[in-house]
Formats: C-alpha cells, sequence, structure tokens
C-alpha cells in the first residue's frame, strides 16, 4: 500500500471532523499531499466517517488521475488539486459544512477580525470568494471552485499561509495548513470565529473590526520573525 504514513495521518485528520462537531453525515472530507512524489491522499466520495478505514482513502495525481484504491475520491478532489498546485506552502486541506462559516457564505461576506482569537490564526479577514458563473459551474464547477479561491488570494494579494481559510460563497468553507492535522485545527478555528463574528453583529450590528495594531500584535506574536508565544 502506497504513502502508508501519509493515509494514516489523512485518516486520522478525517476522523478528527466529526469529533470536532465539523460535519453533518458525509458532509466533509480532508486530504494530504506528498510533495516528493505529487500524489494526494484524500477522503473516498460518500463514506460515512464511522466506517471508514485508512485502506479506503484514495491517491490521485494532480492531474486527477487515480493511482491507488478502489472507490471514487471526494467529488471536491479537483478544487484540493487546484490549490495544490497554486500554493505550493499547503500540505493538507479540509473541506467541511460547518453552519456558522457556511452562514457567512451564504450571506457573501468576508468574516470580519472582531478580536484576538481570529487574529492569533487569521491575519486580516477571512475572504469570501464569489460566486461561481453559470459558464463556470456547468464547465468544471469544482476545479473551477478552486480557480475562484485562487483568483480571490491572487486578486486581494493574500498570503495562503497567513490566511489559512476562505469561505466560497453559497457553499462553504476551506482550510489548509502545513499538513492534514493543521490544516483541521483552522477549520476547527474558522467556525469557531465565524460563530464569534455572528455573534458580535447580534450584540452590535455596526461593531468594527479590532484595531490594526492589535490584529498585527496578535498574529505576529504567534507567527512573526520574533514570535514569542508558547515554548520553544
Amino acid at each position: 500500500m502506497m504513502l502508508e504514513n501519509l493515509r494514516k495521518a489523512v485518516w486520522e485528520a478525517n476522523m478528527e471532523l466529526p469529533r470536532r462537531h465539523l460535519v453533518t453525515y458525509t458532509w466533509g472530507n480532508v486530504s494530504g499531499i506528498d510533495r516528493a512524489s505529487g500524489l494526494v491522499v484524500i477522503k473516498p466520495s460518500g463514506v460515512e466517517y464511522e466506517d471508514l478505514t485508512p485502506d479506503q482513502l484514495v491517491i490521485v495525481d494532480l492531474d486527477n488521475h487515480v493511482v491507488e484504491g478502489k472507490l471514487n475520491p471526494s467529488s471536491d478532489t479537483k478544487t484540493h488539486l487546484e490549490l495544490y498546485k497554486a500554493f505550493p506552502a499547503l500540505g493538507g486541506i479540509v473541506h467541511t459544512h460547518s453552519p456558522h462559516a457556511v452562514a457567512w457564505a451564504q450571506a457573501g461576506r468576508d468574516i470580519p477580525c472582531f478580536g484576538t482569537t481570529h487574529a492569533d490564526y487569521f491575519y486580516g479577514p477571512v475572504p469570501c470568494a464569489r460566486s461561481l458563473t453559470a459558464e463556470e459551474v456547468e464547465e468544471d464547477y469544482e476545479r473551477n471552485t478552486g480557480k475562484v479561491i485562487i483568483e480571490t488570494f491572487n486578486g486581494r494579494g493574500l498570503d495562503p499561509v497567513a490566511v489559512p481559510g476562505v469561505i466560497c460563497r453559497n457553499h462553504g468553507p476551506f482550510t489548509w495548513g502545513k499538513d492534514a492535522a493543521q490544516a483541521v485545527y483552522h477549520a476547527v478555528v474558522l467556525e469557531e470565529v465565524a460563530k464569534m463574528a455572528m455573534y458580535t453583529l447580534s450584540i452590535d450590528p455596526a461593531a468594527a473590526p479590532a484595531p490594526q495594531y492589535v490584529q498585527d500584535k496578535h498574529y505576529l506574536r504567534k507567527h512573526g520573525p520574533n514570535a514569542y508565544y508558547g515554548q520553544k
């Protein structure tokens, strides 16, 4: 069996989604990439999490050819592949339909950075990508979802390492990280900050984002060149 360590890591990351209440039924998937071979391990489409085993995961190449596996890969595979090709720093990707993040996506709004919880992980608002056109949906929905995410990041000059996630209008969130486990971590954070932002606006619909200097301090103390959060 190929890529056994990556396969196990991606399976464990997938199993974390229901434990963190990020998925209902089969509404989510995690992938991980082996950059040396250019091969991606991803959850099979429509398999219940309680039934999922590591050997059921599917391995595809960056051209979406199945290299190993008897099941169909996730229906979102082409989105994952576009992101891996565009953003070399990505080692793992997660897609969920977690409800608070989806609510922002359905409203078509960026998630503002109202406070330090958000700023610790996302440098600025979580962007909301535009809706796909009818032509883009008809041509290749999943691949074009990836292309629209890339368009959003390139168009806004965003660093996918500093902003490790996005919400797709009318759809939901994608997050990523250096590996599958970190991608899931960011999915958990994204859902929490989406919830907090909704609560904030329910208390004060005119609430303003945190001052930029507060956002800078909290992001950079964890991720900047002189970061000092945590243990060495």
